[in-house]
């Protein structure tokens, strides 16, 4: 049973909302992290019937190999969570050897649509995920690969508007009117399509629609040999840029990879990032066996280079030497590409975390320069310019991140978070830093220091003792002393909402 798209689901008195990531108890939010969802949602969505634990670890872990013990540990806090039900029993129970049920009585509710974004003043396209001729994970790591590829080269076109990988990813294995879909995104076409790879050879059917009329504008069939398959991609890149703005001055070329099995292990990878140590620990791995099959591919140092920099800044691991590593690679993926956006962002971001902020600077510009549609671009760009003390610019660019991204990764959330903090719009900072999809990360330092500053201590303290458990070596001077600051005042600002919430000086 596909479930409506927008609906919401009510349990006793519990309201589940998936597309929102939010559950509540009597209007009041539950606490309940990303996997928890997931698996909520799909045993809430076909109440009575057993789930099999393969079927569910897909639901809460699509297209990665997991332990069944992650399950079980899942479906304990879920319990935990959620209590028992009104009579007295279980909400989900166990069938032995087989699965789960979800045993309550749940009465489905549409969800109000989401309020379509008025549209761009340029034409303004998303690339929906690519489907996969079968649901063999090789093939949809190969249909996913070929989705963002097309979304970062349409994205260099400065005469479009381009939404962002992470917001149409959140589209895929939906059945949606494209007008629905097009409406929630704020764009008037859509690229769809599918594909396959067998024997040396590569399938890929595309079509661009005008939302709006309803008009397939173009539709093409490739049937290619695998090594072409960049080609392939220059070509479909090309006509829908002809069908939307005519003939243009050909772009700087990107360096594509070399070996395909680099390529698919960098696809692979760059999904990773956000999770949890664990993952990023497997992105690692990864990425460190693309760029030993290809050493000459700019994307997998660059993700690497971003690997290193999150294990010290967000996941407590030492300093060094990750972060002079980190700007070694990101130095090397710009000089195998510089016309590539996203390793110019990524050096970017390190420069500014070395002080060197007129070099970062300068890289930011060039990398907006070359994609003004990568969102990751402005909300990295946010992130620095709020800790230069620059509020306003930095509220700017990270509502235009959003807007290119409707839908984006858990770290968004936290730099608009802290960008409220720095505004001194406190309430609006607890209420970002509290949605699903940030909490229980890094944020909750913000969201800790955004409560103390309103008074409600005990909160605080409350989010500082969970914050601590995920990074026991915190200490308000050392992140003082790292973090990239240009103003003073801004980082006693920071400094005391830390204080007052009682993180480790």
């Amino acid at each position: 049973m596909r479930r409506m798209q927008g609906s919401r689901f009510v349990f006793g008195s519990f309201v589940l909302d998936p597309g929102a990531g939010t559950l509540l108890r009597d209007d009041v939010p539950v606490a309940v992290g990303y996997r928890g969802l997931k698996l909520l949602a799909a045993l809430v969505g076909r109440p009575g019937e057993i789930l099999g634990k393969a079927e569910l670890m897909d639901a809460a872990w699509p297209g990665t190999a997991v332990e069944e013990g992650n399950l079980t540990v899942q479906i304990a806090q879920l319990r935990k969570l959620i209590g028992q039900a009104d009579d007295g029993g279980e909400w989900i129970a166990t069938v032995p050897r087989v699965g789960y049920r979800f045993t309550g009585a749940v009465e489905q509710l549409a969800g109000a649509a989401r309020k379509p974004l008025p549209l761009p003043d340029k034409p303004s396209i998303a690339v929906l995920p690519f489907a996969a001729f079968s649901s063999d994970p090789e093939q949809e790591s190969f249909a996913d690969g070929l989705t963002e590829d097309l979304i970062t080269d349409l994205s260099r076109n400065s005469g479009l508007f381009v939404i962002a990988r992470n917001s149409v990813f959140a589209y895929k294995g939906k059945a949606m009117d494209v007008r629905a879909i097009a409406g929630e995104l704020g764009v008037r076409y859509l690229l769809e399509g599918s594909a396959r790879r067998a024997a040396g050879r590569v399938r890929i059917n595309a079509q661009l629609v005008d939302a709006v009329s309803g008009e397939h504008l173009w539709a093409e069939r490739f049937d290619r040999s695998l090594e072409d398959i960049f080609a392939v991609q220059d070509e479909v890149t090309a006509r829908i840029v002809e069908a939307l703005l005519g003939r243009l001055r050909a772009l700087p070329p990107r360096r594509r990879p070399r070996n395909l099995e680099a390529y698919d292990l960098c696809v692979r990878a760059r999904k990773l990032f956000d999770e949890s140590p664990q993952m990023a620990r497997e992105a690692h791995l990864m990425l460190t066996r693309a760029v030993s099959l290809d050493p000459d591919y700019a994307e997998a140092y660059r993700w690497l280079a971003m690997n290193h920099w999150m294990g010290w800044v967000h996941w407590g691991q030492p300093i060094e030497p990750a972060r002079s590593t980190a700007l070694e690679l990101a130095r090397k993926a710009v000089a195998i590409d510089p016309n590539d956006a996203g390793c110019r962002w990524v050096l970017a971001n390190l420069l500014a975390y070395e002080r060197r902020f007129d070099e970062a600077d300068a890289e930011f510009a060039r990398a907006i320069e070359l994609d003004p549609n990568e969102a990751d671009t402005w909300a990295t760009l946010s992130d620095i310019e709020i800790l230069a003390g620059w509020v306003d610019k930095g509220l700017e660019h990270i509502r235009k991140a959003f807007r290119l991204n409707p839908f984006p990764p858990s770290w968004y959330y936290l730099t608009l978070g802290q960008a409220q903090y720095a505004a001194g719009d406190y309430e609006a900072a607890v209420e970002t830093l509290r949605r699903d999809e940030t909490y229980r990360t890094s944020s909750r330092r913000f969201l800790a220091a955004s409560l103390a500053q309103l008074g409600r201590l005990d909160e605080a303290r409350a989010e500082v003792e969970l914050f601590l458990v995920g990074n026991p070596h915190f200490s308000t001077a050392f992140w003082a002393a790292t973090e990239p600051f240009r103003d003073v005042a801004m980082l006693e600002h920071f400094v005391d909402g830390f204080r007052k919430a009682g993180l480790p000086e």
